[in-house]
Protein backbone atom coordinates (compact mmCIF):
# COMPACT_ATOMS: atom_id res chain seq x y z
CA UNK A 1 0.00 0.00 0.00
CA UNK A 2 1.18 3.58 -1.04
CA UNK A 3 -0.27 6.54 0.68
CA UNK A 4 0.90 10.06 -0.51
CA UNK A 5 0.25 12.12 2.99
CA UNK A 6 -1.35 15.37 2.85
CA UNK A 7 -0.54 17.06 6.17
CA UNK A 8 2.14 16.96 9.36
CA UNK A 9 2.10 14.47 11.50
CA UNK A 10 4.54 11.90 13.06
CA UNK A 11 5.07 8.15 11.79
CA UNK A 12 3.59 6.63 14.50
CA UNK A 13 0.73 8.82 14.84
CA UNK A 14 -0.04 8.08 11.53
CA UNK A 15 0.25 4.35 12.39
CA UNK A 16 -2.64 4.90 14.77
CA UNK A 17 -4.87 6.49 12.04
CA UNK A 18 -4.42 3.99 9.83
CA UNK A 19 -4.81 1.04 12.01
CA UNK A 20 -7.37 2.30 14.67
CA UNK A 21 -7.86 -1.11 15.91
CA UNK A 22 -4.43 -2.55 16.96
CA UNK A 23 -2.76 -2.12 20.16
CA UNK A 24 0.34 0.76 19.63
CA UNK A 25 2.83 -2.44 20.86
CA UNK A 26 1.76 -4.09 17.54
CA UNK A 27 2.16 -1.52 15.60
CA UNK A 28 5.32 -0.57 17.15
CA UNK A 29 6.54 -4.31 15.91
CA UNK A 30 5.76 -3.51 12.45
CA UNK A 31 8.02 -0.48 12.57
CA UNK A 32 10.85 -2.66 13.61
CA UNK A 33 10.19 -5.41 11.08
CA UNK A 34 11.60 -2.45 8.73
CA UNK A 35 8.60 -3.04 6.40
CA UNK A 36 8.14 0.88 5.86
CA UNK A 37 9.46 2.66 3.19
CA UNK A 38 8.67 7.24 3.32
CA UNK A 39 10.59 8.30 -0.39
CA UNK A 40 11.30 4.93 -0.72
CA UNK A 41 13.75 4.75 2.11
CA UNK A 42 12.99 2.30 5.26
CA UNK A 43 12.35 4.09 8.28
CA UNK A 44 11.83 2.40 12.14
CA UNK A 45 12.12 5.66 14.14
CA UNK A 46 8.46 5.87 15.58
CA UNK A 47 9.37 9.40 15.89
CA UNK A 48 9.93 10.28 12.56
CA UNK A 49 7.98 13.70 11.71
CA UNK A 50 6.23 13.16 8.00
CA UNK A 51 5.04 16.18 5.65
CA UNK A 52 2.79 16.67 2.95
CA UNK A 53 3.35 15.13 0.09
CA UNK A 54 5.97 12.40 2.23
CA UNK A 55 5.00 8.67 0.13
CA UNK A 56 4.26 5.92 2.95
CA UNK A 57 4.88 2.44 1.71
CA UNK A 58 3.83 -0.50 3.69
CA UNK A 59 4.71 -3.55 2.08
CA UNK A 60 3.36 -6.45 4.07
CA UNK A 61 0.30 -4.32 5.29
CA UNK A 62 -1.69 -3.19 2.08
CA UNK A 63 -5.31 -3.83 1.27
CA UNK A 64 -5.46 -7.44 0.62
CA UNK A 65 -8.56 -7.89 -1.58
CA UNK A 66 -9.63 -11.35 -0.31
CA UNK A 67 -8.70 -10.65 3.25
CA UNK A 68 -10.94 -7.05 2.84
CA UNK A 69 -13.57 -8.62 1.31
CA UNK A 70 -13.60 -7.18 -2.26
CA UNK A 71 -13.02 -8.89 -5.61
CA UNK A 72 -11.01 -6.78 -7.29
CA UNK A 73 -7.56 -5.45 -6.38
CA UNK A 74 -6.57 -1.90 -4.98
CA UNK A 75 -4.01 0.01 -7.04
CA UNK A 76 -3.51 3.12 -4.77
CA UNK A 77 -4.61 4.35 -1.83
CA UNK A 78 -4.26 7.37 0.16
CA UNK A 79 -5.89 9.91 2.51
CA UNK A 80 -8.51 11.51 -0.16
CA UNK A 81 -8.40 9.25 -3.18
CA UNK A 82 -8.52 5.18 -3.91
CA UNK A 83 -7.95 3.14 -7.00
CA UNK A 84 -8.99 -0.38 -8.03
CA UNK A 85 -8.58 -2.01 -10.77
CA UNK A 86 -12.67 -2.79 -12.28
CA UNK A 87 -13.28 -6.17 -13.74
CA UNK A 88 -15.51 -6.54 -16.86
CA UNK A 89 -18.90 -6.95 -16.13
CA UNK A 90 -19.83 -4.63 -13.42
CA UNK A 91 -21.17 -1.12 -13.78
CA UNK A 92 -19.05 1.76 -12.35
CA UNK A 93 -22.55 2.90 -10.43
CA UNK A 94 -26.44 2.28 -11.04
CA UNK A 95 -29.74 3.47 -10.33
CA UNK A 96 -31.46 0.58 -10.77
CA UNK A 97 -30.23 -1.03 -7.48
CA UNK A 98 -27.82 -3.08 -9.33
CA UNK A 99 -24.35 -4.37 -7.24
CA UNK A 100 -22.01 -1.61 -8.72
CA UNK A 101 -18.18 -1.30 -8.05
CA UNK A 102 -19.10 2.68 -6.31
CA UNK A 103 -21.69 0.55 -3.33
CA UNK A 104 -18.91 -2.08 -3.03
CA UNK A 105 -16.19 0.68 -2.49
CA UNK A 106 -18.18 2.82 -0.11
CA UNK A 107 -19.58 -0.38 1.76
CA UNK A 108 -15.72 -0.90 2.13
CA UNK A 109 -14.46 2.54 2.96
CA UNK A 110 -17.19 3.22 5.79
CA UNK A 111 -16.42 -0.27 7.09
CA UNK A 112 -12.40 0.45 7.42
CA UNK A 113 -12.58 4.39 7.97
CA UNK A 114 -15.85 3.87 10.58
CA UNK A 115 -17.86 5.85 8.99
CA UNK A 116 -15.58 8.58 7.66
CA UNK A 117 -14.94 8.01 4.24
CA UNK A 118 -17.29 6.60 1.18
CA UNK A 119 -16.37 6.46 -2.01
CA UNK A 120 -17.54 9.34 -4.73
CA UNK A 121 -17.12 8.94 -8.26
CA UNK A 122 -14.97 11.09 -10.12
CA UNK A 123 -14.90 9.44 -13.96
CA UNK A 124 -16.47 6.50 -15.01
CA UNK A 125 -15.87 3.13 -17.19
CA UNK A 126 -18.29 1.58 -19.07
CA UNK A 127 -20.16 -1.71 -17.35
CA UNK A 128 -18.36 -3.64 -20.28
CA UNK A 129 -14.53 -2.59 -20.07
CA UNK A 130 -12.15 -3.29 -17.33
CA UNK A 131 -9.07 -1.24 -15.61
CA UNK A 132 -8.28 1.55 -13.84
CA UNK A 133 -10.89 2.98 -12.16
CA UNK A 134 -10.65 6.28 -9.49
CA UNK A 135 -12.81 7.39 -6.33
CA UNK A 136 -12.41 10.02 -3.89
CA UNK A 137 -12.71 9.32 -0.41
CA UNK A 138 -14.87 12.74 0.17
CA UNK A 139 -17.69 14.86 -1.36
CA UNK A 140 -14.82 18.11 -1.19
CA UNK A 141 -11.81 15.60 -3.25
CA UNK A 142 -14.40 14.73 -5.47
CA UNK A 143 -14.92 18.75 -6.45
CA UNK A 144 -11.01 19.34 -6.48
CA UNK A 145 -10.72 16.44 -9.22
CA UNK A 146 -13.37 16.86 -11.14
CA UNK A 147 -12.01 20.82 -11.62
CA UNK A 148 -8.37 19.50 -12.38
CA UNK A 149 -9.79 16.69 -15.23
CA UNK A 150 -8.24 18.18 -18.01
CA UNK A 151 -4.89 17.70 -16.47
CA UNK A 152 -5.75 13.98 -16.32
CA UNK A 153 -4.44 11.65 -18.89
CA UNK A 154 -6.30 7.96 -19.65
CA UNK A 155 -4.48 5.42 -21.68
CA UNK A 156 -6.50 2.59 -22.97
CA UNK A 157 -5.71 -1.33 -24.55
CA UNK A 158 -7.82 -1.91 -27.58
CA UNK A 159 -7.75 -5.51 -29.35
CA UNK A 160 -9.80 -4.55 -32.83
CA UNK A 161 -11.14 -6.20 -35.41
CA UNK A 162 -9.35 -4.76 -38.85
CA UNK A 163 -6.18 -3.05 -39.18
CA UNK A 164 -6.43 0.74 -39.39
CA UNK A 165 -5.37 2.52 -42.38
CA UNK A 166 -2.95 5.04 -40.77
CA UNK A 167 -0.86 3.73 -37.48
CA UNK A 168 -1.47 6.92 -35.75
CA UNK A 169 -4.20 9.09 -35.73
CA UNK A 170 -6.78 10.93 -34.33
CA UNK A 171 -10.65 11.17 -34.50
CA UNK A 172 -13.11 13.52 -33.85
CA UNK A 173 -16.90 13.86 -34.04
CA UNK A 174 -20.02 14.59 -32.26
CA UNK A 175 -21.35 12.37 -29.76
CA UNK A 176 -25.55 11.72 -29.51
CA UNK A 177 -27.05 8.87 -27.37
CA UNK A 178 -30.27 7.79 -29.16
CA UNK A 179 -33.68 6.51 -27.30
CA UNK A 180 -32.07 3.06 -27.09
CA UNK A 181 -29.03 4.23 -25.34
CA UNK A 182 -26.85 3.07 -28.42
CA UNK A 183 -24.41 6.47 -29.04
CA UNK A 184 -23.64 7.68 -32.75
CA UNK A 185 -21.67 10.36 -34.08
CA UNK A 186 -23.60 12.97 -35.59
CA UNK A 187 -23.14 16.40 -37.24
CA UNK A 188 -23.00 19.37 -34.72
CA UNK A 189 -26.32 19.88 -33.81
CA UNK A 190 -28.18 20.44 -30.09
CA UNK A 191 -27.25 17.74 -27.32
CA UNK A 192 -24.68 16.50 -29.15
CA UNK A 193 -20.69 16.60 -27.51
CA UNK A 194 -17.49 17.28 -28.89
CA UNK A 195 -15.53 14.12 -28.74
CA UNK A 196 -11.82 13.54 -29.47
CA UNK A 197 -9.73 10.10 -29.36
CA UNK A 198 -6.33 9.50 -30.10
CA UNK A 199 -5.06 5.67 -31.54
CA UNK A 200 -1.26 4.46 -32.08
CA UNK A 201 -0.75 1.32 -33.04
CA UNK A 202 0.86 -1.61 -30.67
CA UNK A 203 1.14 -4.43 -33.04
CA UNK A 204 -0.78 -6.46 -35.47
CA UNK A 205 -1.73 -9.81 -35.14
CA UNK A 206 -3.57 -11.73 -37.64
CA UNK A 207 -6.73 -9.98 -38.62
CA UNK A 208 -7.02 -8.08 -35.59
CA UNK A 209 -4.62 -4.58 -34.11
CA UNK A 210 -3.57 -3.90 -30.59
CA UNK A 211 -4.25 -0.02 -30.14
CA UNK A 212 -3.11 2.22 -27.27
CA UNK A 213 -5.70 4.69 -26.99
CA UNK A 214 -5.47 8.12 -25.10
CA UNK A 215 -8.89 10.49 -24.88
CA UNK A 216 -8.98 14.15 -24.66
CA UNK A 217 -12.50 13.43 -23.59
CA UNK A 218 -15.17 10.97 -21.87
CA UNK A 219 -18.14 10.79 -23.29
CA UNK A 220 -20.22 7.64 -23.34
CA UNK A 221 -19.22 4.64 -24.84
CA UNK A 222 -16.62 7.27 -26.83
CA UNK A 223 -13.95 4.80 -27.80
CA UNK A 224 -15.87 2.29 -28.99
CA UNK A 225 -17.84 4.32 -31.62
CA UNK A 226 -15.01 6.25 -32.77
CA UNK A 227 -13.07 3.03 -33.22
CA UNK A 228 -16.44 1.51 -35.12
CA UNK A 229 -16.78 4.43 -36.81
CA UNK A 230 -13.19 3.90 -38.68
CA UNK A 231 -13.85 0.24 -39.43
CA UNK A 232 -12.27 -1.46 -36.76
CA UNK A 233 -14.88 -2.10 -33.86
CA UNK A 234 -13.17 -3.82 -30.78
CA UNK A 235 -13.68 -7.43 -30.49
CA UNK A 236 -16.24 -8.97 -28.73
CA UNK A 237 -18.78 -5.32 -29.07
CA UNK A 238 -21.32 -6.95 -30.73
CA UNK A 239 -23.29 -3.38 -29.85
CA UNK A 240 -20.83 -1.16 -32.21
CA UNK A 241 -20.15 -3.56 -35.40
CA UNK A 242 -18.20 -6.29 -34.04
CA UNK A 243 -18.43 -9.81 -35.09
CA UNK A 244 -21.57 -11.92 -33.25
CA UNK A 245 -20.05 -15.20 -33.90
CA UNK A 246 -19.35 -15.84 -30.72
CA UNK A 247 -19.84 -13.99 -27.16
CA UNK A 248 -16.66 -12.47 -25.92
CA UNK A 249 -15.90 -9.82 -23.19
CA UNK A 250 -14.80 -6.27 -24.86
CA UNK A 251 -11.28 -6.09 -25.16
CA UNK A 252 -10.88 -2.77 -24.17
CA UNK A 253 -8.96 -1.90 -20.86
CA UNK A 254 -8.23 1.19 -19.17
CA UNK A 255 -4.45 0.47 -18.36
CA UNK A 256 -3.27 3.71 -17.08
CA UNK A 257 -4.27 6.60 -15.00
CA UNK A 258 -2.58 10.29 -14.28
CA UNK A 259 -3.90 12.91 -12.59
CA UNK A 260 -2.60 16.25 -10.19
CA UNK A 261 -3.26 14.33 -6.60
CA UNK A 262 -5.81 16.49 -5.23
CA UNK A 263 -4.01 17.85 -2.01
CA UNK A 264 -0.31 17.53 -3.33
CA UNK A 265 -0.66 18.36 -6.72
CA UNK A 266 2.23 15.62 -7.40
CA UNK A 267 1.44 13.89 -10.56
CA UNK A 268 0.67 10.06 -9.77
CA UNK A 269 0.07 7.54 -12.66
CA UNK A 270 -1.65 4.40 -11.56
CA UNK A 271 -1.35 0.91 -13.95
CA UNK A 272 -3.01 -1.84 -14.23
CA UNK A 273 -1.56 -4.69 -16.14
CA UNK A 274 -2.99 -6.39 -19.34
CA UNK A 275 -6.36 -8.76 -18.08
CA UNK A 276 -5.28 -12.57 -18.55
CA UNK A 277 -6.56 -13.81 -22.31
CA UNK A 278 -6.83 -10.39 -23.55
CA UNK A 279 -5.34 -10.85 -26.55
CA UNK A 280 -6.74 -14.67 -26.79
CA UNK A 281 -9.99 -15.30 -29.00
CA UNK A 282 -10.79 -18.67 -29.44
CA UNK A 283 -13.62 -20.05 -31.16
CA UNK A 284 -16.25 -20.52 -28.49
CA UNK A 285 -18.21 -18.01 -26.02
CA UNK A 286 -16.86 -16.45 -22.91
CA UNK A 287 -18.00 -16.20 -19.77
CA UNK A 288 -16.07 -13.11 -17.56
CA UNK A 289 -19.38 -12.04 -15.43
Amino acid sequence: MKITLNKNITLIEFLEEQYPDSPRTRIKKLLQSGKIRINDKPVTLHSYKLKPGDIIEISHTGINAAKAGLPFPVLYDDQDVIVVDKPAGKPTSSTDGSLSIQEIMSQFLKRESRGRYRAWVVHRLDKEVSGVLMFAKSRETMEIIKNTWQETEKHYYALVEGIPEKAESTIKSWLLEDKSQKVHSVSQTEGAKLSVTHYKMIKISGDHSLLDIKTETGRKNQIRVHLSDIGCPIAGDRKYGASDEFKRRIRLHAYSLTFPHPSTGKVITVKSPMPEGFLSLKQRDEKYK
